[in-house]
């Protein structure tokens, strides 16, 4: 028998996680537009190794989430490198620059609408903010003009696994200080963020456009579930969480 996911108690909830990608901006829209720019270079250049690449990265990466318990940063650039004849540097090269760097311009237009306002609300009703990343977070962050009390990324030294190993997730809870009953994971990934919110038992709010039988899910920061952030008719609602 399905599982009715419990309402979301914001009181409880001292702790607010955000995954990136797909949760703070819309990866289609992103990858719409970064496409005309692949395309534009393949062109330019006649080169489609580095096309390759990043897609034999992107196998390398979900295949080392599913299936690696163990550090990743150094294997997941040898791997890539293995499968596309180059070295592992310039690998990573092409990463650092078409994953990290290119993107950068383009993410305010990808930016999910009312999450500033929402960013602005938890801070004033004195919830912690924080980022778990599988990719570096900060510039990205500036890039969508948000701000977080907390950023951590899957590529940090200190942490060096990919969700759901839930080392990252322990870090951020251990740097807020917080329990994990007192906390929240908001991603776009139910293998991912569910999954590591669950490991470390903590709930989890989905970015989705399906509801799920046993998680709490929302397709915008407009939905009903944080309707106490959304101000006017809810504002003492708010007060009610501080």
């Amino acid at each position: 028998m399905p599982v009715t996911p419990a309402r979301m108690d914001w009181g409880a909830t001292d702790l607010v996680v955000f995954d990136v990608d797909g949760t703070l901006y819309g990866q289609a829209r992103l990858r719409a537009y970064m496409l005309v720019k692949l395309a534009t270079e393949v062109v330019s250049a006649r080169n489609v190794r580095f096309l390759r690449t990043l897609v034999e990265f992107r196998r390398v990466r979900e295949a080392l989430a599913n299936e690696f318990a163990g550090p990743f940063v150094e294997r997941q650039y040898v791997l890539t490198a293995e499968r596309v004849g180059l070295t592992p540097q310039e690998v990573r090269q092409i990463i650092e620059e078409w994953i990290q760097i290119r993107p950068l311009p383009l993410l305010a237009r990808c930016k999910v609408e009312g999450v500033n306002a929402l960013f602005h609300a938890l801070r004033r009703a004195g919830k912690i903010i924080a980022i778990l990343s599988d990719y570096p977070a900060d510039a990205k962050l500036d890039a969508l003009d948000l701000q977080a009390d907390i950023v951590m990324s899957a590529m940090d030294k200190e942490i060096d696994r990919l969700k759901p190993d839930p080392t990252g997730l322990r870090h951020v809870l251990h740097e807020a200080g917080v329990p994990a009953n007192r906390a929240v994971m908001i991603g776009d990934r139910i293998d991912r963020d569910a999954e590591v919110a669950r490991r470390v038992g903590m709930r989890a709010l989905v970015r989705s456009r399906r509801s799920h039988p046993s998680l709490l899910t929302f397709r915008s920061y407009h939905d009903a579930v944080f309707a106490p952030f959304s101000g006017g008719a809810h504002r003492q609602e708010l007060s009610d969480l501080t």
